[in-house]
């Protein structure tokens, strides 16, 4: 259950003074030095985090009565004391404050809700550069090219890199064991570095070629290979020739897949912001080397009394702070309140300027029309599937009895194979619909449980999920308390799950279970709850086709959850049991001896004459396998 806010009446009631008042008596220990304030309610919630330029001056101008919005008069008169850092510039305030919001995320901030990393494409440095994939922290030396918008985006895209230049892919321990090409060379979408196919002069070209490529050197690229193409065709060296021939057409392609690509704009983030029926949306476009690199669409969280330059500030600042590099120029389809404050830190994060701007005309205009044209569309599917959700939601309550829709709906599913590899898996959807961020795995750790027995691993997933529940949030502070339960199975499930509940105090969470009606076709199931007869629900009505989407996908996500274990069990070998025997001590002991069972089998000098296994892990690793442990 969600608490209810702390409103100005309560504080009141509770005897802790909150408003103007609270706050104008901060304004003695202040001074006109850049630094970030936080509003905290009269139970220690924050309300807000703020940045400013001169702290006393923007905290005074909380302490008037008059001239606020109703949000920002709301948020006043509930707090009850405030806290502030001072920094040295405004430009660490505003990086502050954006860490800050991510981290509380306070009720009256915009909140960027979604906070992943975006994909780059990475060329490693080294004598046979790698091609790949890569997100977060840009640690490894080499080549990096993007942010792509989605990582099917850069898949793609390397995809058809490996036919146009044929450089590897494999991992690096996999490229020094290769004895022979493997079936990418076969295929001709690798060159065969790992076994000499290629001399490393040759290799390097390829490097160049496709660096100058992903720079947006594409016309001189594609004139070279044809010459190169024509050259081969006239010495009658057809099978050359072809190969030319298809690392145009892959190139090609892949250039076909850019999208729009701006001729006198080489490098920008585009930020078109749309809003409507109180909700709002952010669609960025990426543009790298003339070429577009794709788009993703975020709908952060935000007050219908914000106006929108304070929306694009606040999403701009969290959207850089989260290890992304900004590019050399960010063009916005809104103003921003502190331009010069906001390219300020901009230019800090990239270590050079970054120019802002809000086009009127030109193709920079088109690019800002064509985001916020997928803004207004992206928005305009949401609020549709906001409200086809919001419906679903209104008929779970009706179906099951409850007050209310849910907000956060909990399902819970496990997945073993004969009792091995056993998992519990809770999966989570509320107004928005799947959250999954809020997923979360469970290794069954029971001992003393027969394998297979579903009814116990259900009890050991639910006693750990709600004994944490009731440990660190008793009062329901905050929202990941759910509303309702849903258990993947029959009676015996929700029996097993009750006297969980029961047990730890948990009496007011609806539990239902949904078993596999006659025949076990889906659009039959039978629904069980503590004290109710077992209940269908109207074949093909919409409710319970949602509530099928729910169990299935909490059936998918521990599947998947158990084949991932099943298949790192595989891989495990009693070395990985040994203290002190790491990834590499393990990769040592197996390239000398070959197997673990040799490894075990091995003596004490043999152990020792192992590069990187001293003596003392030598006799660690004689003791374990000869009882001595």
């Amino acid at each position: 259950m969600t608490p209810k806010n702390t409103t100005h009446a309560e504080a009141a009631e509770t005897g802790i003074e909150t408003g103007p008042e609270v706050i104008r008596r901060h304004l003695a220990t202040l001074d006109d030095r850049p630094g970030v304030y936080r509003m905290l309610s009269a139970r220690s919630e924050v309300l807000y985090v703020g940045k400013a330029r001169a702290l006393r001056r923007r905290v005074a101008s909380y302490a008037k009565m008059g001239g606020h919005t109703n949000r920002i008069a709301r948020m006043i008169s509930e707090t009850a004391s405030m806290e502030f850092i001072t920094t040295e510039t405004e430009t660490e305030a505003l990086l502050l404050e954006a860490n800050l919001i991510k981290q509380l995320k306070p009720r009256y901030n915009v909140l960027l809700r979604d906070d992943k990393s975006f994909p780059y494409i990475l060329i490693e440095d080294g004598a046979f550069p790698l091609l790949t994939k890569h997100r977060g922290a840009q640690r490894a030396k080499g080549h990096y090219f993007g942010p792509f918008a989605s990582a099917g985006a850069v898949n793609r895209a390397l995809n058809q890199m490996e036919r146009a230049f044929l450089l590897r892919t494999c991992s690096d321990t996999m490229f020094r064991s290769r004895t022979r090409p493997c079936l990418l060379f076969q295929i001709k979408r690798c060159s065969g570095p790992c076994t000499g196919e290629i001399s490393a002069e040759d290799y390097a070209l390829l490097v160049e070629d496709a660096v100058a490529f992903l720079r947006g050197r594409t016309t001189r690229i594609q004139a070279e290979l044809a010459e190169r193409m024509r050259t081969a065709a006239a010495d009658m060296d057809f099978e050359r020739a072809a190969i030319f021939r298809d690392r145009i057409r892959a190139m090609a392609h892949v250039q076909g897949h850019q999208g729009i690509n701006p001729r006198l704009t080489a490098e920008a983030d585009v930020f078109a912001l749309h809003r409507e029926g109180g909700q709002a949306c952010v669609q960025v476009f990426f543009f790298r080397n003339h070429q577009n690199w794709g788009n993703h669409a975020f709908f952060p969280k935000v007050s219908p009394e914000m106006d929108d330059a304070e929306v694009m500030e606040s999403f701009i600042g969290q959207f850089y702070s989260a290890m992304r590099v900004p590019p050399r120029m960010v063009l916005m389809s809104h103003p921003v309140e502190n331009g010069d404050m906001l390219s300020g830190a901009l230019r800090a994060l990239a270590g050079r300027r970054v120019a802002m701007a809000v086009p009127r005309r030109g193709e920079k205009r088109e690019l800002v029309d064509h985001a916020l044209t997928n803004a207004r569309e992206a928005l305009g599917r949401r609020m549709a599937e906001t409200a086809s959700h919001a419906r679903n939601l209104e008929g779970v309550a009706e179906a099951f009895g409850l007050t209310a829709p849910p907000q956060r709906i909990e399902v819970y599913d496990n997945s073993h194979l004969m009792g091995t590899d056993a998992v519990g898996a809770m999966i989570v959807a509320g107004p928005d619909g799947f959250e999954r961020g809020q997923y979360r795995k469970f290794t069954i750790k029971g001992g003393d449980l027969t394998p297979g027995d579903d009814f116990g691993m259900m009890r050991e997933v639910l006693t750990r999920r709600f004994g944490k529940l009731m440990r660190d949030d008793p009062e329901r502070q905050t929202g990941a308390w759910p509303d309702l339960i849903l258990i993947d199975g029959g009676q015996g499930q929700v029996s097993a799950a009750g006297s969980v509940l029961a047990d730890l105090g948990v009496i007011d969470v609806a539990l239902v279970g949904v078993a596999k009606g006659v025949d076990r076709d889906a659009g039959k199931e039978i629904f069980h709850a503590p004290g109710r007869r077992p209940f269908a629900l109207p074949y093909r009505s919409a409710t319970l086709y949602f509530l099928q989407r729910l169990r299935d996908e909490a059936h998918r996500f521990a599947i998947g959850a158990h084949r991932a274990k099943r298949a790192k069990a595989t891989t495990r070998t009693p070395l990985d049991d040994i203290p002190g025997v790491g990834p590499a001590r393990k990769r040592a002991l197996l390239t000398h001896f070959g197997s673990a069972k040799a490894v075990s089998r091995a003596g004490l000098t043999d152990l020792k004459a192992v590069e990187g296994v001293s003596d003392a892990m030598a006799e660690t690793i004689y003791a374990f396998f000869h009882g001595e442990r």
